[in-house]
C-alpha cells in the first residue's frame, strides 16, 4: 500500500490563509467591542432607540465624555432608571447633553436618527417580523 503523499507547500498556503483569516476576525470582533463600546440598542422607556459608540468617537468624543458623569459603564444603567425619558434629554440629561441643538442636533428634532422603532430592532437584532397571515390573525 502506498502511503498518501500530503503536498507540504499546499498545507502551508492553507494554514497561512487560515491564520490570517483568524487574526483579522478575531481583531475586528475586539476592536468593536474593546475600544468604541459597540452598538447599544434601548428597549426602555420605548423600544428601540440605537446608540454606535463608533459614530460618536468619529466625532471626537472619548469615553469619559459620558462616561460616567452621563452614564454609567454598566449595560441597562440608564433603562433601570425611572428618569431616562425624552423629557430628560430636553433638560439636559443624558444623550441631551450634546444633543441641544447647539453641540450637536438638538434631541427633538431628526428623531429617526436614534428612534429605530420595532421594526429597526428587530433587523438590527435579527428578530423576523410575523406577517398578519403567519400569525394567525
Amino acid at each position: 500500500m502506498k502511503p498518501a503523499r500530503i503536498d507540504l507547500k499546499k498545507l502551508f498556503a492553507l494554514l497561512l490563509v487560515v491564520a490570517t483569516f483568524a487574526l483579522f476576525a478575531g481583531q475586528a470582533i475586539g476592536e468593536d467591542e474593546e475600544e468604541d463600546g459597540g452598538t447599544i440598542i434601548f428597549t426602555q422607556p420605548v423600544k428601540a432607540v440605537i446608540f454606535d459608540h463608533k459614530i460618536h468617537n468619529e466625532q471626537g468624543l472619548e469615553c469619559d465624555s459620558c462616561h460616567d458623569d452621563l452614564f454609567q459603564m454598566e449595560t441597562g444603567a440608564a433603562e433601570a432608571g425611572d428618569d431616562f425619558t425624552m423629557q430628560a434629554l430636553y433638560d439636559g440629561k443624558y444623550c441631551g447633553s450634546c444633543h441641544d441643538g447647539e453641540t450637536a442636533f438638538a434631541s427633538k428634532t431628526r428623531c429617526t436618527a436614534c428612534h429605530i422603532g420595532v421594526k429597526g430592532y428587530n433587523r438590527a437584532t435579527g428578530v423576523e417580523e410575523k406577517s398578519g397571515h403567519s400569525s394567525g390573525h
